[in-house]
């Protein structure tokens, strides 16, 4: 019995880092193919990314949950709750690590180190976004707010 526990806990928290990855994917390479062809510098190229990438994240969460009968302010807050500390972390790691590479913030569209260290950084960033999603939902929290409305099971 312990066994399916951790694996439905693995599990979850898989699905949910996933669904972090997509929205957070989806700004990242928006913001920065939107800084790069507008000709930002690297602070605006992070700030739009990071923006945008919250936005998607919050986004692929609050669609279901709005589906599933909330209002659109308990969908905020439900979105806000399951998505932040996630969000955050792979944010961070993602930025941190293009931040490292030399000239991946410089490079253009057609450079493939762009592109690399965009996928790179968000796959280096799914472990630890993966364990605090696994440690929070084991705790009844982050993403575990949300699955009962992601599989549309609540209804308010």
């Amino acid at each position: 019995m312990h066994a399916h526990a951790e694996q439905d806990l693995n599990r979850a928290a898989f699905s949910a880092t996933t669904h972090c990855l997509m929205g957070c994917a989806i700004g990242e390479i928006l913001g920065m193919v939107i800084a790069t062809a507008a000709g930002w510098g690297n602070a605006a190229s992070i700030v739009i990314s990071i923006v945008l990438a919250f936005f998607f994240g919050y986004l692929l969460t609050l669609w279901p949950v709005l589906r599933a009968g909330l209002s659109l302010r308990q969908a905020t807050g439900v979105a806000l709750a399951a998505d932040t500390v996630s969000i955050a972390i792979m944010e961070a790691v993602d930025n941190g690590f293009i931040l490292i590479v030399p000239g991946a913030l410089n490079a253009g569209l057609g450079d493939a180190k762009f592109w690399w260290s965009i996928i790179i950084g968000l796959a280096i960033a799914f472990t630890p976004a993966w364990a605090v999603n696994r440690w929070l939902i084991a705790r009844g929290k982050g993403h575990a707010l949300a699955q009962a409305y992601h599989a549309g099971h609540v209804r308010n």
